[in-house]
């Protein structure tokens, strides 16, 4: 795989169980067809998911149509960069991976705000 994380290296894997991305294989990639550009990949918090819920975007109930577990906090997913942005905005953005946040992510926050809210990889 070449594709890129945020900081310039290569793309790891953000999360296999529960198995998230857009292609549902565990890494922050996108295509044209992925409207919400799953690209952040972060661990979610309890604030970001009653955020999230009340913004319209349930990701705490599962959804086993959609290959969607629901999550809990402390789990890590790829999600929406508009969304974690906004949720930055009014001040509930989760921590991320930068090494598993594709560099798409930049065209929607700088690189210097992701890093505010940076855990290790491991």
């Amino acid at each position: 795989m070449s594709e890129k994380n945020v900081l310039g290296g290569n793309l790891l894997s953000c999360c296999q169980d529960p198995v998230t991305g857009f292609f549902r294989d565990g890494f922050c990639r996108t295509i044209q067809e992925d409207m919400g550009v799953h690209v952040v990949c972060a661990k979610v918090t309890k604030e970001f998911l009653e955020y999230s819920k009340g913004r319209g975007n349930d990701l705490s109930t599962p959804a086993p149509q959609w290959g969607f577990p629901g999550l809990k906090a402390g789990d890590k997913w790829c999600l929406c960069a508009s969304r974690w942005k906004e949720a930055y905005l009014d001040g509930f953005a989760p921590p991320v991976i930068l090494e598993a946040t594709h560099e798409k992510a930049l065209e929607y926050v700088p690189l210097n705000i992701l890093q505010e809210f940076a855990l290790d990889a491991k």
